[in-house]
């Protein structure tokens, strides 16, 4: 049985709660036992007898960002959708409002009216706040087509009178930019900006692109420029349609819900969905704990002799092997079906057992996921990498044929996008997109233009031979420096095993070009005698940290420890947590080395080290302290190396000469980074950011209690944390009593470097 057939027999499980469920108990109906974990499924089945039936849209109302995200993927999961509506994000009226978010927000509600059976993931926030009209929002204000002629100037005007601002290149809603005859713009309701070509005052091409990669995206016969509506008016609620169904999962929606389902006790029906076996466990468990594993194997075969179906979902072939590998099962036991499901649950009606590996490995609480369908869009981003910052006019250089003044991206002969250089005498460059990484921006000394080259004379191959030769003459000095490290052998680590490859197929996510050329330079270096000494350089958040897992993985397997040196103890701690996740289903010992483990733990660690019990050692400067051995140590992992003083680095340098090295920096410092261009130090940079990656939003403003009491409670009702920072230990106390009497539902605790071990922790 294939996994969408699969899918869909569960879900018509799903369909017979649904359909016993009493119509006569009064609004809301009480839909009680429904664990969290089965919500989605439940959902979906009624989704789908919807979609069937004909009935009007669904309103699932969840107060938690958080929770509403992960139910639209959970959805998906099983071949339904739903919209996500975001909150608002007005505090005190115009302060900290994210205009883009407000346009993102605006869009869905344009999708939402055009199609009356969508469903929708909001808030009661989103419900009773200020929403246009449904006459208003599906009013068409203008409609371009191919072959149609308007000039130009008139379409800039019409853009400019709605208030359309003009960029060089456009990077998010409200904005229009021109480069010859050719108009791109980004409207409110659109998910893409427009790039429209015209031939004189008739339109030659619509197409949709990206605003990340400036490419296009599909090609468009026409486009519909909807009337724009003002967040006034009408509330949300006015939407609402008589065969409409409103769902809440939180008590607090009760009062506008027809149907309220809830974990607790059954109050008008059960749905009889329970939590997994595996809901308890945390990463490690599944493997490391004998008792937890004898009892979840015990309760495997308890349900196959009823004559259960027990569903396994897990997101790749090779760890659902190591699941089996685990368990000495085989694969007859289990329906597999290949996909990401965070939680499992049990339906005892049914007869039905969802298990996830997910949450059987501990790693239901890793980030959210990236869609395979990414990967191409992320490989498009790497090779116009930079492109987006060039504007009309920036002097350019080319590897091969020198300074040049970039002209905008153009068309090819075959209609694809490349980028234009002019040279000399008029003559331009077409660069295609892929071999954009040879064009770079022109920084010179002084603030004097630079004189283009010319195309095919040899004044740049000779300028570059010289610049070559200068440079390698001054690093000369500094590769002496490493030839004493280069000449000595090291360890040479195995080739990768069956575990590597389970391993790296149950990353969760897809790897970046970038990310996956830096893990293949690790492995080579690792494998090699000659003792590693790279740097990983790349942005927070772009994958640094899945580079050192894997070397830290490929290290302990092969036979030797590995220590993970970081700055500080909130980053160690966040290190911990993260390799124990990621190894959680291998034999792996990993633990924590800070000041705030207790002696007892610091002293077993230690011992650990000594005798080889303990793989992975991550901590912080107190691994570099007097009395710390290791049996085999094989690999040195320096996170944040800019943080280290010349004392520290003194120390690794002689106590880990001949073992492999992998530091990683977002900022190294300059001496760090020449070693790195210069070749004495091997360097990987990783400059692709992963898909869908928000921009952090700062916003300088006068000092509001109303605006931080909103900003704090705004952020607890998505599900999240706030720091707020103060800048004297001998007040903050006080700044803590002031902040918990503007919110007085929430937790807050104090944190600094004076306080002690126990109650830091």
């Amino acid at each position: 049985m294939s996994a969408a057939s699969t899918r869909e027999e569960w879900r018509g499980m799903a369909l017979s709660t649904w359909e016993a469920m009493p119509k006569n108990k009064g609004k809301p109906l009480i839909l009680g036992g429904c664990d969290r974990s089965a919500q989605g499924y439940l959902i979906t089945a009624l989704l789908a007898q919807k979609k069937a039936t004909g009935l009007g849209r669904i309103w699932i109302f969840t107060p938690h960002a958080r929770r509403r995200d992960q139910l639209a993927l959970e959805l998906a999961f099983w071949k339904s959708s739903a919209l996500v509506l975001a909150d608002p994000t007005i505090i005190v009226e115009e302060e900290l409002t994210d205009p883009d978010r407000e346009a993102e927000r605006l869009a869905t509600l344009h999708k939402l009216a055009q199609s009356p059976t969508d469903s929708v993931l909001l808030s009661r926030a989103s419900w009773e706040s200020a929403a246009p009209s449904l006459v208003s929002i599906n009013e068409t204000e203008l409609t371009l087509n191919i072959g149609q002629e308007i000039p130009l100037a008139e379409l800039i005007g019409w853009l400019e009178k709605r208030s359309f601002d003009e960029h060089p290149q456009i990077f998010q809603r409200g904005q229009f930019a021109r480069r010859g005859g050719i108009l791109d713009f980004f409207p409110t309701q659109l998910s893409h900006p427009i790039r429209i070509e015209f031939f004189g005052d008739e339109i030659e091409s619509i197409r949709e692109f990206s605003v990340e990669t400036q490419t296009t995206r599909r090609k468009l016969e026409s486009v519909e420029i909807r009337k724009e509506s003002e967040m006034g008016g009408d509330l949300l609620s006015s939407w609402l349609n008589p065969d409409d169904l409103i769902i809440a999962l939180d008590e607090d929606d009760r009062e506008i819900a027809e149907i309220l389902i809830s974990d607790g006790p059954n109050e008008h029906w059960s749905a009889d969905l329970h939590p997994s076996p595996a809901a308890g466990f945390e990463a490690g468990d599944f493997v490391v704990a004998e008792s937890s594993r004898a009892l979840f194997l015990e309760q495997l075969n308890e349900w196959s002799s009823e004559g259960w179906q027990i569903g396994l979902v897990a997101p790749s072939k090779a760890e659902r092997h190591r699941f089996l590998e685990i368990l000495e099962r085989n694969e007859t036991d289990f329906i597999f079906v290949e996909g990401r499901l965070t939680k499992g649950f049990v339906a005892p009606n049914q007869k039905l057992v969802v298990l996830s590996t997910l949450e059987i490995f501990g790693r239901q609480h890793l980030p959210g996921i990236r869609g395979k369908e990414k990967l191409s869009h992320q490989r498009n981003a790497a090779a116009i990498a930079g492109v987006h910052e060039l504007n009309e006019g920036d002097f350019v250089v080319h590897a091969d044929y020198g300074i040049g003044e970039f002209i905008g991206l153009i068309d090819g002969e075959e209609g694809q996008e490349e980028l234009g250089i002019e040279y000399q005498d008029g003559a331009t460059l077409h660069v295609p997109i892929d071999q954009s990484h040879l064009v770079a921006r022109y920084v010179g000394i002084g603030g004097g233009k630079p004189r283009p080259n010319k195309l095919g004379d040899k004044k740049w191959k000779k300028a570059r031979i010289r610049a070559e030769a200068a440079v390698m003459d001054y690093a000369a000095q500094l590769l002496r420096l490493q030839a004493e490290r280069d000449a000595k052998t090291g360890h040479g680590h195995s080739p990768d095993g069956q575990w590597m490859q389970e391993f790296e197929a149950s990353f969760p996510f897809i790897e970046t070009p970038d990310q996956q050329q830096a893990i293949e330079d690790t492995k080579i270096d690792m494998e090699s005698p000659r003792p590693m000494d790279r740097l990983i350089c790349g942005d927070v958040g772009f994958g640094k940290t899945e580079v050192a897992i894997r070397a830290a993985f490929k290290a302990v397997t092969g036979g030797t420890q590995v220590a993970i040196l970081a700055p500080t103890t909130v980053l160690a701690q966040q290190h911990w947590r993260t390799f124990k996740a990621r190894m959680s289903d291998y034999p792996i010992e990993i633990k924590l080395l800070t000041r705030l483990q207790s002696p007892a733990e610091i002293r077993e660690t230690v011992e650990g080290l000594r005798d080889g019990k303990v793989d992975i050692v991550i901590g912080t400067h107190r691994l570099l302290s007097t009395g710390i051995d290791y049996q085999k140590i094989g690999l040195l992992v320096v996170d944040e190396e800019q943080r280290f003083g010349v004392r520290h680095k003194e120390i690794l340098k002689e106590r880990f000469r001949l073992i492999d090295v992998l530091t990683l920096s977002a900022t190294p410092i300059p001496r760090t980074l020449y070693l790195s261009l210069m070749g004495a130090r091997d360097m990987s940079t990783i400059d692709t950011p992963p898909p869908n990656r928000l921009p952090v939003q700062t916003s300088i403003c006068a000092y509001d209690e109303r605006l931080i009491r909103n900003a704090i409670r705004r952020e607890l009702t998505r599900g999240g944390q706030v720091f707020f920072l103060h800048n004297r230990v001998a007040t903050i106390a006080g700044m803590k009593e002031r902040i918990q009497s503007l919110v007085p539902e929430a937790k807050v605790v104090i944190g600094h470097g004076q306080m002690d071990r126990e109650n830091l922790e």
